[in-house]
């Protein structure tokens, strides 16, 4: 049952994905990028990675999802939505109905051992980590001595990409100067 999830995730990650990058309006975009990041929530939740689950659905799909909406309505740029996101529908059911003929296949011709899910001493290393720390703790650890600086240049880039919005969005007079 957790191979089937998994591949049922996966592909609707995968289309979703496809679907953000195809899409013709910026709305329908914003939905198939909700759809992927609620795949990688369930992604998670299958590898037993609950925190990360929870963040990737409180911070991406709730907050960058909403900064995303607003961002898209601030330069007014979501009209006529509807005939998009039906075809985009339509893409996504197809993506899924091949997945799990693939995900069938595969375990039709495959034993049960090959399609684990990985390493089971990378998994354990995971879990000592976890009793020594926490949960918070063994992500929060690398998260802010590894990997600090593409933290921080994340928010930044997050940071001038809101500014440069707000600065498009910005009326202006027919001098070509400021509004204001």
């Amino acid at each position: 049952m957790t191979w089937i999830l998994f591949i049922l995730f996966s592909v609707v990650a995968t289309g979703g994905a496809v679907g953000v990058v195809t899409g013709r309006n910026p709305v329908a975009s914003l939905l198939f990028m909700v759809a992927t990041l609620a795949s990688v929530a369930g992604i998670y939740v299958l590898l037993e990675a609950h925190f990360l689950a929870a963040v990737q659905v409180i911070v991406y799909a709730g907050a960058i999802m909403v900064l995303f909406l607003f961002v898209i309505m601030l330069l007014n740029l979501g009209h006529d939505y509807q005939a998009d996101v039906k075809y985009g529908l339509w893409f996504l059911l197809a993506f899924v109905v091949a997945g799990l003929t693939a995900g069938a296949l595969t375990m039709g011709f495959s034993d049960a051992e090959a399609t684990g899910f990985g390493d089971v001493a990378a998994g354990e290393a995971i879990d000592a980590a976890v009793l020594e720390k926490g949960a918070v703790g063994a992500i929060a650890d690398p998260l802010f001595t590894d990997y600090v600086v593409a933290f921080e240049l994340t928010g930044l880039l997050l940071l001038v990409a809101v500014v440069a919005a707000v600065a498009l969005a910005k009326p202006r007079n027919r001098r070509g100067t400021d509004a204001g």
